[in-house]
């Protein structure tokens, strides 16, 4: 069994830090969901690892890094698949 996580990055419009998680949707997925709501003005609700959901208005995202998807081995098998 395995879990694929990508760490999240947004930089929000006058604030000093950044917002930074990890998150089981796709990238595709979470920069569809940042698109749309920096194109509509609307709000984009993404959910991170942990089950909490985040609300990012469009308008205030200045930035946005998406990390690669990367697959963590769970449970008691070799290391090296």
């Amino acid at each position: 069994m395995s879990t694929s996580e990508i760490s999240v990055e947004i930089g929000i419009k006058q604030v000093g830090r950044s917002l930074t998680f990890t998150t089981g949707q796709s990238a595709d997925s979470v920069m569809d969901d940042l698109n749309a709501a920096i194109a509509n003005s609307s709000t984009a609700q993404l959910t991170d690892a942990k089950g909490r959901r985040i609300l990012i208005p469009g308008s205030a995202v200045g930035y946005a890094i998406v990390g690669t998807q990367t697959v963590r081995p769970l449970g008691f098998g070799p290391l090296n698949q």
